[in-house]
């Protein structure tokens, strides 16, 4: 079969099969008389299998390897392949995000793109201090999309950087959830709570700290949905966000901070507050005696319970102190008795 007819029944382009030839990849078997090319069954079906390898991504010179090599094991081709489609597609996938991120930051000239892509590459620099200027800078100077803050808050592990991410997110529009989230259809606080679920314990403390410095509605929304997350550091940072902001739901979880120890001063702090007035202040006086009841046989959570008392007023509250100033535990006793001291002065 001469080279036009090849070209015609395999697609593939006369000048094409002179590269293959040029390389060593398919030669034809013989010549006419006149000195054409012509090809055998045995060449046009070497020619199928050398499309057949290029489909998969396969390099003219990896094929000619593979179909020369009497050890060919097409596994490990098979396997490198995918290694390089995955690499390809992380690469195309990463490519696709920052452009989506710089058209959802609205650029208007190109002043305003390589600004934009200078501020995102600072955000992933190694340097701790670039990403913090990137940070104070996105506040201050350049919008960028609210997808690429949250992305930056969740893997920040400096705790000034991180300061400063959150509150740049906290001072962005999108950021307290009434954007789209740079083209993602959510705001901040829906893009950090599925920082949340996220699997690293550190990651999810980002995620709920970062929330809790956000304004509006949808974040202190999403801080009550976590007071029932199963990891306590989650629950605990909600608890005293929303406490501090007078949410009442947060009280049992605030509890749960004194008796644990974690965060306990800044628990009895807001408990102190959210008892501001009369059914508050008997409500969280009954938890807290309520929590010493089982913990008899806990030292220094009965020690801590006790102290949360002396920030909450009302009868109940005195009565529990009363009861502990006679306590067998002489380091809870005195201080009961110091707390009553304190609220008798006042």
């Amino acid at each position: 079969m001469l080279i036009g007819e090849v070209a015609r029944r395999s697609g593939v382009s006369a000048r094409m099969l002179r590269h293959y030839e040029s390389l060593g990849l398919v030669r034809p078997s013989g010549r006419t008389g006149a000195g054409y090319r012509e090809y055998s069954g045995a060449d046009i079906r070497r020619i199928f299998h050398v499309e057949s390898l290029r489909a998969l991504g396969m390099s003219l010179r990896e094929i000619g390897r593979a179909l020369d090599d009497p050890d060919f094991a097409p596994a490990t081709i098979v396997g490198d392949l995918v290694r390089a489609t995955r690499e390809r597609i992380a690469a195309e996938t990463e490519l696709l995000t920052r452009l989506r991120r710089i058209d959802a930051a609205g650029p208007a000239d190109w002043e305003d793109v390589l600004q934009v892509v200078a501020l995102l590459q600072a955000l992933g620099s190694q340097s701790a201090g670039a990403r913090q200027r990137a940070a104070l800078a996105v506040a201050d100077e350049v919008p960028v999309p609210v997808e690429a803050l949250v992305e930056a808050v969740l893997r920040e592990s400096e705790p000034n950087v991180a300061g400063a991410l959150r509150w740049a997110l906290a001072r962005s529009g999108d950021g307290a959830g009434d954007g789209d989230g740079g083209g993602s259809g959510s705001g901040g606080p829906a893009l950090l709570a599925e920082g949340l679920g996220a699997p690293v314990a550190a990651v999810r403390e980002r995620a709920v700290r970062a929330l809790a410095e956000l304004p509006g509605e949808e974040a202190v929304a999403r801080l009550r949905a976590a007071l029932g997350h199963p990891d306590a550091v989650v629950r605990g940072h909600a608890a005293l966000a929303l406490g501090a902001r007078g949410e009442a739901d947060a009280v049992p979880a605030l509890v749960d901070l004194v008796v644990a120890g974690r965060d306990d001063t800044g628990a009895a702090d807001v408990l102190g507050v959210l008892a501001g007035d009369a059914t508050a202040a008997e409500r969280i006086a009954t938890a807290l005696a309520e929590r010493l009841a089982d913990a008899a046989t806990d030292a220094p959570a009965r020690g801590r319970l006790t102290q949360a008392l002396a920030a909450v007023p009302g009868p109940t509250a005195a009565r529990v102190l009363g009861e502990l100033s006679r306590d067998a535990d002489r380091a809870v006793a005195l201080t009961a008795t110091y707390v009553l001291g304190l609220r008798d002065a006042r």
